[in-house]
């Protein structure tokens, strides 16, 4: 057997195929994945079979479809007050993880250090090892999550390339604060330090709050890389289907790097896309169908002995188990699956050294009776 050298020798299945894979193995209720049990527009699907039938088959531009680019422009002006030029700042992605390590592919070099916040989205500190970066993490923590910006500014170094942020956010379900947003600002002037933003859970914001995007605040957009995500958005996360803001310069380089990871994506769907963006309502009344899925959910587990964390964003409803068992939370997971049957997300695997909070995360991206099978079996815990 030829030898191999791992370039990730740490990194193994992640946690949420192994939870998935655990669930039908054992019947359960599957809370873990972030995908929906119900299906997407049938609109949608319509629009994306009329495209296939007009011929639309063959590859589409590699930045995307000038049409759905100057519908993601329409949409972010409109949401944010951002201009952004569809030729030259917008690209459309196969999905939000691609455009991520797109995005640190085409900065990070050797020896750059990344900021990043744990609990995080396990696609991040991978993609910049690969690139040779130095990842410099900062572990919050539960109840709230919020970020001590005291302590990033002790992080910031002269080798300081890149801060990952990522709200909505997953796994904790927080969202950012205009005071999170000045310190930020603050941090960050004057210094050559680019932001990520993962912001693929931007309509999902509840409570009458408003999703602060980097793109709302031009010191911030200029440095900063967007991801977003219509799987996300529209209920198909199956389709893979994404985009990135940012400004010329940088998107310059991000699209050297994307036109050799995919060249170009989905056209038919990206036909689909533009023609369903045209009617806000799509994505403008999402806040108001997940916030009715949280307040059920919740009631629901306010029932049980799990202790509600809160819940301002996405789709995930985490909850603490100290009053049930002093288990780690890998091994209540697993056994949650295997004798209650429902399935879920221990939080320690969101951070690089497993720290254990005895936090699960569930999704309620599901239909109500699922949630309701759910909640009944937990129940019994």
């Amino acid at each position: 057997m030829i030898p191999v050298i791992s370039k990730l020798p740490q990194t193994g299945t992640n946690i949420f195929t192994t939870m998935s894979a655990l669930a039908a193995e054992h019947d359960a209720i599957n809370l873990s994945q972030g995908f929906p049990d119900y299906s997407c527009s049938p609109e949608l699907i319509e629009l994306v079979n009329k495209a296939m039938v007009a011929g639309h088959n063959q590859y589409a531009p590699m930045a995307g479809l000038p049409v759905l680019r100057e519908q993601i422009a329409i949409k972010t002006e409109k949401l944010y007050a951002a201009t952004y030029n569809p030729d030259t700042e917008i690209t459309v992605t196969a999905g939000a993880t691609q455009a991520v390590f797109t995005a640190i592919s085409a900065v990070i070099h050797p020896n750059d250090e990344v900021i990043m916040f744990e609990p995080a989205y396990d696609c991040y500190a991978p993609a910049v090892k690969l690139m040779g970066g130095v990842v410099k993490s900062l572990e919050l923590e539960p109840p709230d999550y919020r970020i001590p910006w005291d302590m990033v500014k002790r992080l910031i170094t002269n080798k300081t390339r890149m801060i990952i942020l990522n709200s909505p956010h997953n796994p904790t379900a927080t969202i950012l604060s205009k005071q999170d947003i000045d310190e930020l600002t603050a941090l960050v002037k004057n210094q050559d330090i680019l932001i990520l933003s993962d912001e693929v859970y931007e309509h999902l914001v509840f409570d009458g709050q408003e999703h602060l995007s980097m793109a709302r605040y031009p010191e911030l957009r200029d440095r900063s890389l967007i991801i977003a995500s219509f799987g996300k958005t529209f209920h198909a996360t199956g389709w893979k289907m994404g985009y990135c803001l940012a400004p010329a310069n940088l998107m310059q380089e991000f699209r050297k790097i994307h036109q050799f990871l995919v060249f170009s994506v989905n056209t038919p769907m990206q036909h689909a896309l533009a023609e369903y963006l045209k009617n806000e309502d799509h994505y403008l009344t999402l806040p108001g169908f997940f916030q009715q899925k949280r307040d059920h959910f919740r009631q629901g587990l306010e029932q049980t002995r799990f202790k509600l964390l809160p819940c301002a964003g996405a789709y995930f409803q985490s909850v603490t188990y100290d009053a049930i068992t002093d288990e780690k939370d890998v091994d209540f997971a697993v056994r949650l699956t295997k004798e209650i049957g429902v399935a879920a997300i221990p939080v320690s695997a969101f951070y690089r050294k497993g720290l254990d909070r005895h936090v699960l995360r569930f999704c309620f991206a599901k239909k109500q009776e699922t949630l309701d099978i759910a909640v009944d079996r937990l129940l019994k815990v």
